[in-house]
């Protein structure tokens, strides 16, 4: 009996060898049929402010947006700033995030990043890469959420788990490290559509394009995706 979980035949319509160039059109047109599909892509964290995205971006590690949302209302009424949250306890602050998992060290990163704001940038969310980087908790992949998102600045692609999967299985990229993959997209992709690309791809992520269970039989991407097979995982 055949391994339920051995891949079918891959993409044999796809083409052997790939240039640099041929790899550019067929990103122009994965990123129209995008476009088509997911026309009102935009992260699903609810937020208001440079802070709040910051903030809900950090609690999001591990966690689900539908779950940091749930949070976050209570968190931003009662730490509505980065002043309240730096002056707040670390009993305090887990409490509020202790449902989105990780919850001491989310707690920690969040004071800590909080502190850093309000002594080094005057209680104003920094606006450059090196800047948020020094903040407790955050990592490039928030950092460039932050820019991309609320500053419309996108010096970067936010690289998540579903974004890193579709660039592998779509052939952009063959990497494994999150800030490899996003080089490599940076090379394909127009900057203009950076913050876009991240959001249509978790979205198709989360729809078709699953970490189980690819639903290529529902894919519009047939032809420009080399690792097509019909429903199966690859």
């Amino acid at each position: 009996m055949q391994d339920a979980r051995a891949p079918r035949r891959l993409n044999t319509d796809f083409p052997a060898r790939e240039s640099v160039g041929d790899k550019r059109e067929r990103a122009e047109r994965v990123l129209a049929e995008l476009h088509r599909l997911y026309p009102n892509s935009k992260t699903a964290l609810n937020w208001d402010n440079s802070y709040q995205l910051l903030v809900a971006t950090i609690l999001s590690a591990q966690c689900t947006d539908a779950r940091v949302n749930l949070v976050t209302p209570e968190l931003f009424r009662q730490l509505p700033t980065p002043e309240k949250a730096s002056a707040a306890s670390q009993e305090q602050v887990e409490k509020l995030v202790q449902t989105t998992g990780f919850f001491r060290n989310k707690a920690k990163n969040i004071r800590g990043a909080a502190k850093r704001i309000v002594e080094v940038h005057g209680g104003k969310v920094p606006s450059t890469m090196e800047e948020l980087l020094a903040l407790p908790g955050v990592a490039r992949k928030t950092a460039n959420c932050v820019l991309g998102t609320a500053f419309d600045n996108p010096v970067g692609v936010v690289v998540d788990t579903h974004v890193g999967r579709i660039a592998r299985r779509m052939g952009f990229t063959r990497e494994q490290n999150p800030v490899k993959i996003e080089r490599d997209l940076m090379k394909l992709f127009p900057r203009r559509n950076w913050v876009y690309l991240s959001h249509s791809w978790i979205d198709h992520g989360r729809a078709i394009c699953t970490a189980r269970t690819a639903k290529c039989s529902m894919c519009t991407f047939a032809a420009d995706c080399p690792q097509r097979v019909d429903g199966r995982r690859i």
